[in-house]
């Protein structure tokens, strides 16, 4: 009887189910799932069209490099201050109404960007965009609700993957689609189409089975143990009421939807979450130096052309790909212990960087890039898990809009570090980043008897 109550779980697990094995509810959320994973790859396959010629049509307006750069800025700031906003808008008002708005506004935004014939009208087309373009994160909070703790990393590594596929076809599209006449208005318009699509099939998606996945998935809950207590108590609140919060909240006043969203972020603010997003922190900006040069690096170095540069970055991107596909098995051989693997694949991208900065040779540098993007890939879903388990539920959608800010802070700060760096020498960035990296390793190390004794992080097998 153990023996095949076993198998029936190592079954469910490679299905990503939530509930037994074959029940209408696992199948119901196995669906709505895959339409999301749908929902991930229109998303970046649509923004990684536009993104790449943004800079050379601003250009061709007349715009010198300090606008064009002022402009770049005025998005991540944007991004910087509304991730968390929007995050926890989505947890007051619902995941389907804030992910429809989301999407829309996008589409304005990029439509607007398909009509800009001046550099006003292109700043002006990133506002809505730069504000509103949080799919991704609705979206994961999303399958944060649909999937149990255990099966949270798969899903997650599915769904970054199916995105990943996206963002490695969308520049090709992309750079053919601006060869014709007006090629840029073009792609603009087809990118805004993609996403009023991707809000039909939004708006199609069978709710309904969501809602009944979802309620199945918490009463499952109830009988294993808990992640902390406040976990505990948000399962118990969302299993009380379902959707019936969500669709008051859509309805009350927007003076009350703001209040409700500053008190969950001032919660968030006094929690003890500052070492996981400062890990995320050190590590976005040590991933992020390693890229800030790479292409002008190799060349200094070893004389290696862009398009050689380009063609590796190409392959890490399709090695995160597979990468995101293997956090199945990788989570079941660690026994679903997020914080070691986190600290595991911290390390050897801490590693890895390392032999970068030092390589003396190309191929040092080709097999760096390798490892590195399964390394990046899985630690940057294990972190995400990480957030949620340690934070709860509940707040999901407000978790992830943090994490998204302090990814946006790192952005911010990653350009500035590296240009000091470049100063000393080509591999001054990488070698700051690793500096960073091991940082956030010894941040983690600092705090694994906290995260042991409260039991939050290695993820129960009941």
């Amino acid at each position: 009887m153990e023996e095949a109550a076993a198998a029936a779980a190592t079954e469910e697990e490679e299905d990503g189910g939530r509930g037994s094995a074959g029940s209408p509810a696992a199948a119901a959320s196995g669906r709505f799932v895959r339409c999301l994973y749908a929902v991930g790859f229109l998303d970046l396959f649509g923004v990684s069209m536009v993104v790449p010629l943004m800079n050379l049509h601003i250009k061709s307006l007349g715009a010198s490099h300090t606008v064009a750069g002022i402009i770049g800025s005025l998005y991540g700031i944007m991004q910087l201050f509304s991730s968390t906003f929007v995050g926890c808008w989505s947890d007051i008002v619902g995941r389907r109404y804030s992910l429809l708005a989301c999407i829309l506004l996008s589409a304005l935004g990029y439509f607007l960007l398909g009509t800009s014939t001046t550099v006003f009208l292109f700043a002006i087309s990133r506002v809505p965009v730069g504000i509103f373009k949080h799919t991704l994160s609705i979206s994961k909070a999303l399958l944060s609700d649909l999937v149990s703790e255990r099966d949270r990393p798969l899903v997650m590594g599915r769904f970054n993957a199916a995105s990943s596929v996206g963002f490695i076809l969308g520049p090709v599209v992309g750079g053919y689609l601006t060869e014709l006449e007006d090629g840029f208005y073009q792609t603009s318009f087809i990118c805004a189409s993609i996403f009023l699509l991707n809000a039909g099939l939004v708006w199609m998606l069978p709710w309904s089975e969501e809602s009944t996945g979802n309620r199945e998935h918490q009463q499952g809950n109830k009988g294993t143990d808990s992640f902390s207590a406040k976990a505990n108590h948000d399962l118990h609140s969302k299993s009380a009421s379902n959707g019936a919060v969500a669709s008051d909240s859509l309805f009350q006043s927007p003076w009350v939807q703001v209040a409700t969203v500053l008190k969950r972020i001032k919660g968030i603010a006094c929690s003890d979450l500052w070492d996981i997003f400062l890990v995320r922190l050190l590590m976005s900006v040590a991933i992020l130096l390693y890229y800030s040069n790479f292409s002008l690096a190799l060349d200094e170095r070893f004389g290696v052309k862009p398009l050689f540069a380009g063609y590796l970055m190409s392959y890490s991107s399709a090695l995160g790909v597979l990468a995101g596909c293997l956090l199945g098995p990788i989570t079941r051989l660690y026994q679903y212990n997020t914080y070691r693997i986190l600290l595991h694949s911290s390390t050897l991208t801490c590693t890895l960087i390392l032999l970068y900065a030092s390589a003396l040779s190309i191929w040092m540098v080709i097999l760096s890039s390798t490892f590195l993007a399964f390394s990046t890939t899985i630690g940057r879903t294990c972190i995400i898990d990480l957030e949620l388990t340690i934070g709860g539920n509940e707040a999901s959608g407000t978790l992830l809009g943090v994490g998204q800010s302090v990814t946006s802070v790192g952005r911010i700060v990653a350009p500035l570090l590296s240009g000091i760096a470049q100063e000393f020498s080509p591999c001054g960035p990488p070698s700051l980043g690793v500096g960073l990296a091991l940082v956030a390793i010894l941040i983690m190390n600092a705090n694994k008897q906290k995260y042991c004794s409260r039991g939050n992080v290695k993820l129960k097998n009941q």
